[in-house]
């Protein structure tokens, strides 16, 4: 029986490694797609306020309001997420109870500074679609299912935090659905570079095409715009 492969790369040549040198075929954009920005919320991009934020790459947000307003261009969906619990945090359930600090995730409560998405994001509360969630895939208990069927969105373009949290376990439920998953790279972000870049190789060899922005960016310029 083969032994599991060792390795003494770090994650982050692992990840070049492995993006320099793809094994698979991508499962490519398709026809509608629908951009995902999960939870661009304080808690997660003000270091300056709170030990649980992080950034990867310093222009995520800037990258996230280009895609924003080319999906938006092409009349396909943007939906934003966000975490909050209610006051007692019954609803995080068997996840709010690891720890119990002032930064635990339990501990973001609806209405809270932690709760709101950053400031800097360009929401157009008119047409955007905002989902309060409380578990770590965007999928669950939620109304997203429902509006990509509405949309006829066969694609899903995975934006935000955290890569290895959030970002994947929403790109392993889209996958599951039936939808092909694109991560654009320069928009995602998490707290340490090994989960990160180790999170970037499991989701290309598995789950998403992990993009780079520009390559996300020309798709959405040069995709035919639905019908109204």
């Amino acid at each position: 029986m083969p032994l599991m492969q060792t390795s003494d790369l770090t994650p982050r040549a692992y990840w070049a490694e492995v993006k320099a040198n793809p094994k698979r075929r991508k499962f490519g954009f398709g026809k509608q797609a629908a951009l995902i920005n999960i939870d661009l919320q304080r808690a997660y991009t003000d270091m300056d306020a709170f030990p649980t934020a992080y950034q990867t790459h310093p222009r995520q947000i800037e990258f996230i309001n280009e895609l924003s307003r080319l999906t938006r261009a092409r009349n396909m969906p943007v939906i934003w997420t966000y975490v909050a619990y209610m006051g007692n945090a019954d609803d995080a359930g068997v996840w709010g109870t690891r720890t119990d600090t002032p930064d635990s995730l339990q501990n973001i409560k609806a209405g809270s500074e932690r709760a709101q998405l950053d400031p800097r994001l360009e929401i157009d509360r008119a047409r955007d679609a905002v989902f309060n969630k409380r578990m770590a895939s965007v999928f669950h208990e939620s109304p997203v299912q429902s509006l990509l069927i509405w949309h006829q969105v066969d694609t899903v373009i995975l934006t935000g935090g955290s890569t290895s949290g959030c970002v994947r376990a929403s790109a392993v439920d889209a996958l599951s659905r039936g939808y092909r998953v694109i991560v654009a790279e320069e928009c995602v972000a998490d707290k340490h570079e090994i989960p990160h870049f180790a999170n970037l190789c499991d989701m290309l060899l598995k789950y998403a095409d992990v993009e780079p922005f520009d390559t996300v960016r020309q798709w959405l310029i040069n995709a035919p715009t639905p019908a109204e």
